[in-house]
């Protein structure tokens, strides 16, 4: 009877064991509260938004989790879901916020969220937030456009907005370029320098002014204006087996899988695949630009220097009385004589110093506000990226460096990461008419 009674008190000393260790080690006395994470402010609401909000647990799981909002104090559930099976560590939201199905008005309102864990304990995080729904989508006021652009030249746009705008910019089509803020005085207004694009048409080309608020309710403008043809010349260039041999070693030294191709595979890589890399990466360094105008004045153009090409030129490529490739030029090229001095056509910041593929030892200067300009195929380079430039400074020498044939500079001008056409920016009477804010 007695060990009778030993093996009850011991098999019952056993399960209580079990239960304290399965407590335990199962989380269910966890104390801690689930984490709850907004991807986004969520301060200002408009017509629509979609938010993301990331719940997780790292103990015992998430059991429950809602989403609620709150306005004149009833409250309507946006989500509310229920895990019955412990461990999930984590779930992912993401919530699409209608005001018109809500029926809400314009005005303050709350958003609660609450996630619980599968505990005893039944921890409970709640989040908070006060917003302000806003669904009056902001109204834009033209200060400055241009009333003729010109096929490859830059489109200027300057305009203010009825609230404060969140992104804004100018779509030519699918294209966006992002428009920058300026301040005068105690007013914010909007600026955009924006490429036009070279078979631009008025039947096909829509551009659009674009803004966004903090509540995300967006409007689109369409920009009153004339498109101006020009006229692009079309050129045959015959290539040369010594061009070629000149040329391949070059770029074998820097592309290493054209090790042992052919002259003409190495010429044929460069002008298309290198080519559209190249501007994939220029695209890339104008992403970031200065938020405020640096530029001053007039662009200076090279001194005493002949044009040999200019912007849109379109060219083929011919070797053996074959068309071997084509391509549109991006700029001007400028001839003077061998090893010329090659200056900053204004003032600005380099952001690119250094080797860029078909253009050679290459500079680019950020001019602030989404305008760049690019100096390519120089012999040296006697400027730093980072460095202050001022109109007329030294930057380097000119040569055939890159996909040149002879020694020469070729100046491209850039607006949001599209090329336009430099003439533009020599002529001091385009800039007054068509740049400046009166």
């Amino acid at each position: 009877m007695k060990r009778f009674r030993l093996y009850i008190e011991i098999s019952a000393a056993i399960l209580v064991i079990a239960a304290i260790v399965w407590i335990f080690f199962g989380n269910y006395l966890e104390i801690g509260k689930p984490v709850i994470k907004l991807d986004q402010n969520i301060a200002s609401v408009g017509t629509q938004k979609t938010i993301g909000i990331i719940f997780s647990d790292s103990q015992s799981g998430l059991s429950h989790f809602s989403v609620e909002i709150i306005q004149d104090n009833k409250g309507q559930i946006l989500a509310d879901k229920k895990i019955p099976t412990r461990g999930i560590k984590q779930e992912i939201l993401s919530l699409t916020i209608n005001m018109g199905a809500l029926k809400l008005h314009d005005g303050p309102a709350a958003i609660k969220i609450t996630a619980e864990d599968h505990s005893l304990f039944k921890n409970q995080a709640i989040l908070s937030q006060t917003i302000k729904i806003d669904t009056v989508p902001p109204q834009i006021n033209l200060l400055k456009n241009m009333n003729y652009i010109n096929q490859g030249g830059t489109g200027f746009v300057a305009y203010d907005s009825s609230k404060t705008i969140a992104s804004t910019g100018v779509y030519v089509n699918d294209y966006f370029t992002p428009g920058y803020p300026v301040r005068s005085g105690n007013k914010t207004s909007y600026v955009t320098y924006f490429a036009v694009p070279m078979d631009a048409e008025k039947s096909k080309t829509r551009i659009m002014i674009f803004a966004r608020d903090d509540a995300g309710n967006e409007t689109k403008m369409t920009l009153p204006c004339v498109i101006k043809k020009k006229k692009f010349r079309t050129d045959k260039m015959n290539l040369s087996d010594d061009f070629m041999k000149q040329k391949a070693p070059e770029f074998q030294a820097i592309v290493p899988s054209l090790h042992g191709k052919t002259p003409l595979e190495v010429y044929i890589y460069v002008n298309s695949q290198l080519r559209n890399e190249n501007f994939l990466t220029i695209q890339k360094i104008c992403l970031k630009s200065a938020p405020k105008q640096l530029w001053e004045g007039t662009f200076l153009r090279m001194k005493n220097a002949a044009p040999k090409a200019l912007l849109g030129d379109k060219r083929y490529y011919v070797y053996d009385k074959k068309i071997v490739g084509e391509s549109i030029h991006s700029g001007v090229d400028l001839a003077s004589t061998a090893h010329a001095d090659i200056e900053a056509s204004n003032k600005g910041i380099v952001v690119f110093a250094g080797l860029l593929g078909i253009y050679g030892n290459a500079v680019i200067i950020d001019h602030g506000l989404g305008l760049f300009s690019l100096y390519g195929h120089l012999s040296s380079i006697d400027t730093t990226v980072g460095k202050n430039v001022s109109k007329g400074e030294k930057l380097g020498h000119s040569g055939m460096t890159g996909l040149a044939g002879g020694d020469h500079l070729h100046f491209s001008i850039l607006a949001g990461g599209q090329f336009v056409n430099p003439e533009e920016w020599w002529d001091p009477h385009w800039i007054k008419d068509n740049i400046n804010i009166q």
